[in-house]
């Protein structure tokens, strides 16, 4: 029996300054077999947005991410669809802290709590948005509004803001 591939490959590079995490992809992404390409998705406008790509990326494009040192992920890689769909066996935690390890980003940003509650073991109502006290793979963590359309009433751009404060420092130095 073969292993099942990822719906969307990983975009990792060693020495990233962020790299995004994900739940899963959603239908559309892979449908399209492109990150965050849901039509109601924030992802690509917020990142031009915030100022972390000059010019507003398609979803696409994303193999691109890499020449503005980021990248992208997600908790569990062959699944697909809502995140109410998921179940604890969807989640390969050792296999996402393993790529964090081995790619070594400064900031491992989390695109949503669900993400971060599966990859980190952290239980639901512990979670706040934006920079967190711990680490993954000597990885600053921040989580994130989910850009996702299904939570656009938890949205607000201000972690999103602070997130790109940092990555900037980080650019700069």
């Amino acid at each position: 029996m073969t292993e099942q591939q990822p719906i969307l490959p990983d975009v990792l590079e060693p020495g990233l300054d962020v790299v995004f995490c994900g739940t899963q992809a959603g239908a559309a992404s892979a449908r399209l077999g492109a990150y965050y390409a849901g039509p109601g998705n924030k992802f690509w406008p917020v990142l031009h947005e915030i100022g972390l790509v000059p010019e507003r990326l398609r979803p696409e494009e994303f193999r691109t991410i890499l020449r503005y040192g980021i990248g992208l992920t997600d908790v569990a890689k062959r699944s697909s669809g809502p995140d109410s769909a998921l179940r604890g066996g969807h989640f390969d935690v050792a296999g996402f802290t393993a790529r964090i390890a081995a790619s070594r980003p400064r900031i491992l940003a989390f695109n949503g709590k669900r993400a971060a509650q599966a990859a980190l073991g952290i239980r639901e109502g512990r979670l706040a948005y934006g920079p967190q006290a711990h680490r993954l793979a000597d990885a600053d963590i921040y989580i994130l509004p989910s850009t996702s359309g299904a939570a656009a009433g938890f949205w607000s751009i201000e972690p999103w803001k602070q997130l790109a404060m940092a990555v900037t420092g980080i650019q700069s130095r």
